[in-house]
């Protein structure tokens, strides 16, 4: 059993205790979510914060204490969370327009219907266009409203003065300048001349105080969605960006603490054998260091209005982040800083103004390349990281749940990756194509005897979607070398690949302990790939609301597509980041799964 005392004496003794006393130390369980993809019979094309209140419901009926959320942050054009316009202002498209305050919203109730009617969620993907149209009609509702006597909208205009007037500023410039970015608008205007700005703010006061509105009223919803939930025992995780648009607020109003030359991403590894360039400029962090790290302290502030907890997306980038210059695509990325005898004060020194400028826990999403440095200071600190199941592994295979690490959110799935059921079906025990061929190129053997290694190497019939499944009997790293007709140095990342894949299917039934069917997938397997998840050493597990769902047999069918998933990293499509529930809130209220859920969290003790 969990030793409950062993939790309190590390949490309690770490350099977050203050942080871990307001949450406490219990083991609990979460579900991690987009706000968009949720719906229910309220929702006006999308989901919105009043929608939250439902999944809170479904939430108690299952013994999860968590509610983990996407970025709810103002998004741009491509409507990716992670690369949003602002990294303070929340977006508009998840207000509830019935229940904004101060407002008569009633002669509107019938062009609110037609909303619902026109942006009915269809094909399994939200309709963003939704987003400008409850814009348009939330400023008819703005301007039949007087706003200049709420004592309320006053002090949040007041209190958030840092980075408002320059929100509103600069989304009223964009929408004059719709296919502009700042860097190609008027010189007053990209510069941010004063005379230039002061009589751009007096000429559109109006629409300026109407972007001020609509965060206000997004902060009231938000806010009392946090007290709903408190006085229900449930804690809301937010999630805050590590890097915003270059095309933001952020960058337009604060230039000197980005580096615009450069575009922050990720190396190569053996999932994404292309790296990954995001496009968002690093942070010149020495500048904000100069001016007490006020521009960190005050995201902190205002996302402690709405979470209790906090995830630190790409937590690792605060040590070092993969750069590369911002149009050039064939010069080859690095870190930065580049020694590495630097990564670790330089993290610290960030983190530790992070800790003191919140009494929010902090939780770190430390995947991907992770320095060694990270793991001892996460320690230290007392901060969750993520230990992912399917890629939480040792020389001998997965390791047992017992083995996770007591500072970490265990996990079966993230927005980033496949859900489970899919990744069982398409990708364990494989490999990238795209890693083979260009390992195979980059130690020069011949194309054509690639294409011949292949027919060799791996399962035709199992290998699909630009992933190649082994054949069992290719037993051997030097078995590979020798078909390949080169050393195992000259093709390490093909070698380190097969080591991590080769047998994965059957090193996991293993591991869970299963001997059912390798080939097939059953709501049994999903279960027991939960339980295992949930029994596991770490203080949080938090899962994907899909991978829940698929405990149900009609939406294991439904989720278990290839190309179901929330986001394909390192590629731009209309499927990411639009993706849409199987199911209505309502509708998982009674869910005959729900007890399943239940039992699983009570069980290991999260209950």
């Amino acid at each position: 059993m969990h030793n409950i005392e062993n939790n309190d004496a590390y949490f309690l003794g770490s350099r977050t205790a203050d942080k871990w006393r307001k949450i406490g130390t219990k083991r609990r369980a979460g579900v991690a979510v987009p706000l968009y993809s949720i719906y229910s019979a309220e929702s006006t094309g999308v989901g919105e914060l009043t929608d939250i209140k439902l999944l809170a419901a479904w939430c108690i009926s299952t013994g999860i204490s968590i509610i983990q959320l996407l970025p709810l942050n103002d998004v741009g054009g491509d409507f990716a969370p992670y690369n949003s316009v602002s990294s303070f202002a929340l977006d508009p498209m998840y207000l509830t327009i019935k229940d904004i305050l101060n407002a008569d919203v009633t002669p509107y109730l019938h062009d609110l219907d037609r909303l619902k009617k026109k942006y009915k969620p269809h094909f399994r993907r939200v309709n963003y266009k939704i987003k400008q149209a409850k814009i348009d009609l939330l400023w008819e509702i703005y301007k039949s409203t007087k706003t200049d006597d709420i004592d309320a909208f006053i002090s949040y205009k007041t209190d958030n003065a840092y980075w408002l007037n320059d929100y509103a500023i600069y989304k009223v410039i964009s929408e004059e300048n719709p296919d502009a970015g700042w860097q190609n608008w008027e010189d007053g205007l990209k510069n941010r001349d004063l005379h230039t700005i002061d009589s751009f703010r007096k000429v559109n006061f109006e629409r300026i105080e109407f972007h001020k509105w609509m965060q206000w009223q997004l902060f009231e919803q938000l806010l009392e969605i946090k007290q709903f939930l408190a006085f229900r025992n449930i804690f809301i995780l937010g999630d805050l960006p590590f890097l915003v648009s270059r095309e933001s607020a952020d960058v337009w109003s604060h230039p000197a603490y980005f580096m615009l030359q450069l575009s922050s991403g990720a190396p190569p590894d053996m999932y994404f054998a292309m790296g990954q360039k995001w496009g968002m400029p690093p942070y010149e962090w020495n500048n904000i260091a100069n001016e007490g790290f006020i521009y960190i302290k005050e995201k902190l502030k205002y996302a402690e209005n709405f979470y209790d907890m906090y995830r630190i997306d790409h937590f690792v980038g605060l040590f070092r982040v993969w750069v590369s210059p911002v149009d050039d695509y064939s010069t080859p990325g690095s870190y930065m800083p580049k020694e590495e005898y630097l990564w670790e004060p330089h993290g610290r020194r960030i983190i530790e103004e992070m800790v003191n400028a919140s009494v929010m826990l902090p939780c770190a999403e430390d995947l991907g390349t992770v320095p060694g440095c990270s793991f001892h200071v996460l320690y230290e600190y007392g901060i969750p990281g993520i230990d992912f199941q399917r890629y939480y592994k040792d020389q001998n295979g997965f390791r047992p749940p017992h083995e996770y690490r007591l500072n970490s959110a265990a996990v079966c799935s993230t927005h980033d990756s496949s859900f489970w059921v899919n990744w069982w079906q398409f990708e364990a025990g494989t490999i990238d194509e795209k890693l083979f061929d260009m390992s195979s190129e980059k130690a020069g053997i011949h194309p054509g005897h690639v294409k011949y290694c292949k027919k060799i190497l791996f399962d035709k019939k199992r290998s699909n979607h630009g992933r190649l499944y082994w054949n069992d009997d290719i037993t051997s790293a030097q078995l590979i070398a020798e078909i390949l007709g080169v050393s195992q140095d000259s093709v390490h990342g093909i070698i380190y690949a097969y080591a991590e894949s080769y047998k994965e299917k059957e090193k996991f039934l293993n591991y869970l302990g299963y001997d059912g069917d390798i080939n097939g997938i059953s709501t049994e397997l999903v279960k027991k790939c939960l339980e295992s998840v949930n029994n596991s050493n770490s203080i949080f597990s938090i899962q994907l609301l899909q991978d829940y769902l698929s405990l149900d047999g009609e939406m294991l069918q439904k989720i278990g597509k290839y190309n179901y998933r929330i986001n394909t990293p390192g590629s731009i499509s209309r499927n990411n980041w639009s993706q849409l529930q199987t199911i209505s809130l309502e509708n998982m209220k009674t869910l005959a799964i729900n007890e399943t859920i239940f039992q699983i969290h009570t069980d290991s003790g999260r209950k």
